[in-house]
């Protein structure tokens, strides 16, 4: 999928319903129940004090196949949420509220850029992750990189992440569980707080208002 994100110019009732189509569309390919680690945050995130040890140095690869580093984001206000392509409804839920949250700030969101990071890096290649990404906002970037620099990316923002080995079946299909929370980056890459799971787009881009 190239070109033109395809929920571009949607309203957002069409949006969604578009992101409830992904997310039937998962569950019927997993043919199983999606589990959800709701695991506490880590000691100091949410406090938007900026001190807490989240984030750091990460190569990865873009959804262009492009190598991409931290400093590469560098005067930016980063938006990065962990999850994979696989993910039944978790993660189109959430990547949904980013992108209703830009569409709702406007010219403000150009300061913004969202990050899709994978916990799946076995089935996230580039260009699965360009026609995931491209389907929620055309100013996504999808990111995934070979199982150590991955990793590193994971222990750096303290994410959980744990493939589920039971959910496996004959045709090698399986799940991962992960904590999902999006996390607010300054400009100079230092974190400034979360958002948990469920937060919706208009209380995401209240707080963005005020970073900005």
């Amino acid at each position: 999928m190239t070109g033109t994100s395809p929920g571009a110019g949607r309203s957002g009732a069409q949006r969604w319903a578009a992101y409830a189509a992904i997310a039937v569309l998962a569950l019927v390919v997993a043919a199983a129940a999606t589990r959800w680690i709701g695991l506490p945050a880590p000691p100091g995130l949410g406090t938007g004090s900026g001190q807490a040890e989240i984030g750091g140095p990460f190569t990865l690869i873009d959804h262009n196949g492009e190598t991409v580093t931290d400093e590469t984001f560098r005067g930016r206000i980063l938006l990065v949420y962990f999850g994979y392509t696989y993910c039944p409804d978790i993660c189109p839920t959430s990547l949904g509220a980013v992108a209703d949250a830009l569409d709702i700030l406007g010219p403000a969101a150009d300061a913004i850029t969202p990050l899709f990071i994978t916990v799946d890096p076995e089935r996230d290649t580039p260009s699965r992750m360009k026609n995931y990404v491209t389907f929620f906002h055309p100013r996504l970037i999808g990111l995934t990189g070979t199982a150590p620099q991955t990793a590193a990316a994971i222990s750096a923002y303290q994410v959980y992440a744990e493939r589920v080995e039971e959910s496996e079946n004959e045709t090698g299909f399986y799940l991962v569980d992960h904590s999902a929370f999006i996390y607010i980056m300054d400009r100079d890459g230092r974190f400034l707080g979360l958002f948990s799971h469920g937060t919706g787009p208009e209380a995401i881009a209240k707080r963005l208002r005020k970073i900005l």
